[in-house]
Formats: structure tokens, sequence, C-alpha cells
């Protein structure tokens, strides 16, 4: 039984665009998944109580992009069966800047709840600012804090 040639690019291209609509739904899943979540959540809120990173992003606006699934910082990772850590990478921009928010949390096996043991945003200019411990609205941005482990 012979195939023409026609048929072949026809199943080609059906198997393509099948293919990309599979991938771009997984990707869509997998944000969504990430945007909904509390250890998500908890760095954000975290971030928009900052007067200080607001200010140095020229926020408000914040907008805050998708993250980069292929980036090795961005992970779920389950030390025991009952100890879950994850470390994310999530991008922002104001209106004058933007950089990442670094963040690492542990889920407590008794609560289920995600509590934030690290949140860290870099600027693009290499300024950083611990948003668990910010500085007051008036002193400046300490530069190069040790965050080696993220890049």
């Amino acid at each position: 039984m012979r195939v023409s040639t026609s048929q072949l690019q026809q199943l080609t291209i059906f198997t393509t665009v099948l293919t990309g609509a599979g991938i771009g739904t997984m990707y869509y899943l997998l944000q969504k998944k990430f945007v909904e979540s509390d250890y998500h959540r908890l760095a954000l809120q975290k971030l928009e109580a900052c007067p200080v990173a607001m200010e140095s992003l020229g926020a408000p606006p914040l907008k805050v992009h998708n993250i980069h699934v292929t980036d090795t910082n961005n992970r779920i990772d389950q030390h025991t069966a009952q100890v879950h850590r994850c470390l994310i990478k999530i991008p922002v921009t104001g209106s004058q800047t933007g950089g990442y928010l670094y963040t690492s949390s542990i889920q407590d096996p008794d609560t289920n709840r995600w509590n934030l043991k690290q949140a860290i945003l870099k600027l693009r200019e290499g300024q950083t600012i611990d948003l668990l411990n910010p500085p007051p609205a008036s002193t400046e941005l300490t530069e190069g804090l040790d965050s080696g482990r993220w890049h």
C-alpha cells in the first residue's frame, strides 16, 4: 500500500498542531497552578506589603510575569514523606524597573500550610531587598546580599 506525499504532509501538519496544542495547554495549566498556590500568593503579599520594594520597582502598577518553567531555580522538593520545600523565582516589573522575587517556602506537615522562609527581591540594577526583614523607607538598599545559590 502506497501513501501519497500529500497525505503524509497532512498527517505531519495535523500531528504538529495537535502536539503544539497539548504543550500549550500543559504550560497554561502549570502556570495557573503556580499562580493559585499558597507559596506564590504569600511571596507576592510580602512584596506588596513592603513600601521600599514597591517604590524601587515603581509600583503600583506591579506586573507579575509567568514563571520560567525551565528555570532550575523553580522546584518543589520532597525531602521526606512529610516535608515539602518550594523554591520559586518570580519575575516582576513596575514602571521604573524589574527584577526577580526569590522565595523559599516549607510546608507544615501537620496543617499542610505553606510558610514563607525567604523572600528576596533582586532588582535588575543588582540591589536586593529582604522582604522578611525590610529596610526602613529612608534607608539605602543593600547591594550584593548573598543570594549566590539562586544563580
